[in-house]
């Protein structure tokens, strides 16, 4: 049985509101430390890209152009926590590494957001969960994942 439109609003907004509400309350907690959203995301998808990656992966990965990380980017090597490198495959791009400082940062971070999810998910059934993912990856394919993201910050002029 097909959803009813109202349901299918109702979801819509839902994912929307959920995702909201996590990244500020994962934001609230990360606060004392100096962390703001824009910050903590580049350290944490850094991270997941084992720690390296191109200006221009980083922006797609995170939704928003390149030119919207410039300043984030400055902040964060001026305090150890990334570093820039020349490109080896173009010298005309640098590369982003996790800095020498990143380590503990990061613990806080992953410590912080492990907690969060533990909280939210406390109660939910792992098979719940497993159909969740299965249809968020499904609408995600759908509506061209985060390289499309990525285009349509760019077009609207996104900020992070």
């Amino acid at each position: 049985m097909r959803p009813s439109a109202t349901e299918q609003e109702l979801f819509g907004t839902l994912v929307g509101q959920v995702a909201r509400l996590w990244r500020s309350e994962l934001d609230r907690r990360l606060a004392s430390f100096g962390l703001t959203e824009p910050r903590w995301l580049v350290l944490l998808f850094l991270s997941r890209m084992g720690g390296s990656m191109s200006q221009r992966e980083l922006a797609e990965a995170m939704g928003v152009q390149a030119t919207t990380l410039v300043h984030i980017l400055d902040s964060l090597e001026a305090e150890g926590l990334i570093e820039r490198r020349t490109a080896s495959n173009d010298r005309r791009s640098n590369s982003l590494h996790l800095g020498r400082k990143a380590g503990p940062v990061f613990a806080r971070i992953e410590a912080a957001a492990s907690a969060l999810r533990s909280e939210i998910l406390a109660d939910v059934a792992e098979s719940d969960l497993r159909t969740c993912l299965r249809v968020l990856r499904l609408l995600s394919g759908r509506l061209g994942g985060p390289a499309r993201a990525a285009r349509l910050m760019g077009e609207q002029g996104g900020h992070s």
